[in-house]
């Protein structure tokens, strides 16, 4: 029975496939696509994958059913707590200016199997948003016209009452995405012009909401004869901004472009920074003069702003409004098709998806294919399916996605940059530098006793610590960390940390509703679990991180990507059970894939560590005697009778 067990070596050696981190290349700016996406083209395309429909119909039903006009406030918080995930997102994006958004950056940090199952997630997420946006589209300008189409395909299609299909099949948002489809495949430039207009006519009619609306506005809406600013307290305003948060979702868009952005060290920071400002403002000042336009216990969820103008008696605003949301609708649909293929791009490109997948036109520079199949599967989802009920998935995937890049970045953050440690090749001599010492762990290898007699004897007080490192100050305090390699005590604090946190918000929301505990046990699991999270924290920060970079970083790491996780994992726990259903079957889709196709087929693979040709090497630790630090070291590809004899009481005279 023993002998059909797995043995402990291939145990190891299966975890280490799983996880695995993606090799970068050296230029990371070499590419098949074209990089012809300026500043201001990003910044377009970030707001219009987030300032869509929502700010025409989320904001009424939001104000009406859930918060009052604190809405304002509810878009402040959720802004702010955006924030923390976009800054994540920017720091990766200008460090890996390539495709991929959330799966690339997991991938070079994290492992593979995770930042596939990210991928994975991500590429549902898009297309389930693409075909809702849709429908929503054919529902709003059906609605112009009386709903006419509707009645008209009802009466000669048929419609259908079968579980989980739509009540008619909708030919009209299939064929916008058909449309959206072929426009996306003639190339980034077409691309970012159509999102231009789109972006140009939303936002000047948003303008013209916002001059409109503060001139019809009262401010007796806010007064207690009304209900008062906020009538449904502080749980109101939460609930509020647990809603308003997805309103924010789509400025991966900026990442997932970056390696078609002339210069994406600079341009992709500044992109997410300008479109969320942007997309935060017009989000609250759109719920400011709704709210002061009429009393918010009066609007019409649907249409808001709509009814609003209608009810001031100015009933030709209405056809502005519907037009602006019309646009804007566009812009969020242009966004899901530009996304969607250049994620699976990546994948496949990695050797973890179908490499059909990974072609890129010659012409257009676009992955055509991916574009093609991925808009035809997005067709006909808005054509024939129910999707209102798989609508609630698109939260789950996105959170995710924010999970694993926040804790990426603090990964990533404090582990030795790439060319660190140098390895000389034969034949040349380092040039060593007289102003730094050697890191406590680094090791240095010199062809020659003279190379490395001149750094054993320097000054111990010029070293400088590597990121990963304890900090000096914390030494004497936690001195048997000093023994585990940079940034090993990181990744597992971090580990630790999201575990914590994971215990902490269940405790929040099942604690008192479904777990029923008593009040004392109820509160020492929250003192536990949120004394785990932040000694996790504090061992994180007692180590060293990377400082000098030429590209931008997020401030107050690790806490602001820490802040970033523990409010992505309780919103995801404040979900349905229905929708972690229909996650955990997605999940057991997506491994299926992965063993069967991703794990053999990946890149990783085929890389394997070229010998060096040098015939003897010596490895200098700065700690120790000179007999501790001098080691002759035998090259992998020589034989153990190929080492010099070396007396080290030579070497002293």
């Amino acid at each position: 029975m023993a002998r059909w067990l797995p043995r402990s070596t291939d145990l190891t050696r299966f975890c280490q496939k799983l996880n695995r981190v993606k090799t970068l290349e050296d230029d990371m700016m070499e590419t098949s696509f074209n990089r012809c996406l300026s500043t201001i083209d990003l910044t377009l395309l970030g707001i219009g994958g987030m300032v869509g429909s929502g700010l025409y119909v989320l904001t009424g039903t939001v104000a009406k059913e859930i918060a009052g006009p604190a809405v304002i406030v509810s878009f402040i918080i959720a802004g702010f707590a955006s924030l923390l995930a976009a800054l994540c997102y920017a720091e990766f994006g200008a460090r890996v200016p390539k495709t991929g958004s959330a799966y690339m950056f997991t991938y070079v940090s994290v492992g593979e199997i995770w930042a596939f199952l990210i991928g994975w997630n991500v590429l549902l997420e898009y297309m389930i948003g693409g075909a809702a946006v849709a429908r929503a589209w054919s529902g709003y300008l059906d609605s112009i016209f009386n709903h006419k189409i509707k009645n008209f395909t009802e009466t000669h299609v048929g419609a259908w009452q079968v579980p989980f299909l739509a009540r008619y099949p909708d030919f009209l948002a299939a064929a916008i995405l058909l449309v959206a489809t072929a426009f996306i495949s003639f190339g980034a430039k077409v691309s970012s012009w159509l999102n231009h207009v789109f972006s140009a006519i939303s936002m000047g009619v948003i303008l013209f909401i916002l001059i409109m609306g503060f001139v019809l506005a009262q401010p007796k809406n806010w007064s207690t004869q009304e209900g008062g600013f906020a009538p449904y307290g502080l749980s109101g305003i939460m609930a509020g901004t647990a809603t308003c948060f997805y309103a924010f979702v789509g400025f991966d868009v900026i990442a997932a472009s970056s390696e078609e952005a002339r210069n994406p060290q600079r341009a992709v920071p500044r992109a997410i920074a300008f479109s969320l400002g942007l997309a935060t403002g017009a989000y609250i000042l759109v719920s400011v003069v709704l709210t002061l336009m009429v009393p918010w216990h009066t609007l019409d969820p649907d249409s808001a702003l709509a009814d609003a103008f209608y009810r001031r008696g100015y009933a030709w605003a209405g056809f502005l409004v519907a037009a602006g949301s019309i646009c804007a609708m566009n812009t969020v649909l242009l966004s899901n098709l530009f996304s969607l293929p250049r994620i699976v791009y990546a994948m496949a490109e990695d050797g973890l998806f179908f490499q059909v997948f990974s072609r890129v036109h010659p012409r257009t520079q676009v992955p055509v294919i991916g574009i093609v199949v991925f808009g035809l599967l997005m067709a006909l989802l808005a054509l024939v399916f129910d999707l209102e009920a798989l609508v609630q998935f698109l939260s789950i995937g996105t959170l995710l996605a924010y999970t694993f890049v926040a804790a990426s970045i603090i990964v990533l953050r404090f582990q030795q940059q790439k060319g660190d440690v140098p390895v000389p090749v034969a034949g040349s001599r380092p040039n060593p530098e007289p102003h730094e010492g050697p890191s406590s762990s680094e090791l240095k290898e010199y062809e020659s006793f003279s190379d490395k007699l001149q750094l054993v004897d320097r000054d111990k007080s010029k070293e400088q610590r590597e990121p990963g490192q304890l900090k000096a100050a914390f030494e004497p305090y936690l001195e048997f960390l000093s023994d585990f390699y940079p940034g090993e005590v990181v990744t597992v604090a971090v580990v630790t940390l999201m575990v914590s946190a994971i215990c902490l918000c269940s405790i929040l929301v099942f604690g008192k509703t479904h777990l029923h505990l008593p009040t004392w046990s109820y509160s020492l699991l929250l003192v536990l679990f949120s004394l785990g999270f932040l000694l996790s924290l504090l061992l994180i920060w007692a180590h060293e991180q990377q400082h000098s970079t030429q590209t931008f970083q997020i401030p107050l790491v690790p806490l602001s990507p820490a802040l970033s996780i523990i409010l992505n994992i309780y919103l995801m726990l404040k979900l349905s059970y229905m929708t972690w259903l229909r996650f955990a079957i997605w999940l057991l889709l997506g491994l299926l894939v992965y063993f069967g196709y991703g794990i053999w087929h990946s890149k990783e693979n085929l890389r394997e560590p070229q010998p060096q040709r040098v015939s003897a090497r010596y490895v200098v630790f700065p700690g120790g005697s000179l007999e501790e630090r001098v080691q002759a070291v035998q090259p992998s590809s020589q034989p153990a009778t190929g080492l010099p004899d070396t007396n080290i009481d030579d070497c002293k005279r």
